[in-house]
């Protein structure tokens, strides 16, 4: 019977782990015929951001976005020069109390639009 007791314990004191860092991760594909530049990624308190220089045709980049600082609500920023020259802004999602609901993010960056998806 103590060995029942101690595996639970073991299993409740790992599952309120404080290892697992406060953020998401990030994919950001890109299915144009052409590269994106400038591609930054943050929160609307944008506190910290992930920048990739370029992603070229049929590339994927990934990071997480640390939240460790994050206090209030807000969304997700995705902003990008397209292939036209412009610059694109998305912004997306939902957090609260500083606390990411969602663990992963994935942007694919199509011609005319961006589609996106939380897990």
């Amino acid at each position: 019977m103590n060995k029942i007791k101690f595996i639970l314990l073991l299993i409740l004191s790992n599952s309120c782990s404080p290892l697992i860092e406060n953020g998401i991760i990030v994919e950001i594909e890109n299915n144009s015929k052409l590269s994106v530049i400038g591609v930054q990624f943050y929160t609307t308190e944008k506190l910290i951001t992930l920048d990739f220089d370029k992603i070229k045709p049929e590339e994927t980049m990934s990071g997480f976005l640390s939240m460790k600082n994050n206090k209030s609500d807000g969304g997700y920023v995705l902003d990008f020069i397209g292939a036209n020259g412009e610059k694109e802004h998305t912004v997306v999602g939902y957090y609260t109390n500083g606390g990411s609901i969602d663990r992963k993010v994935k942007f694919t960056i199509e011609t005319k639009k961006t589609l996106v998806k939380f897990d």
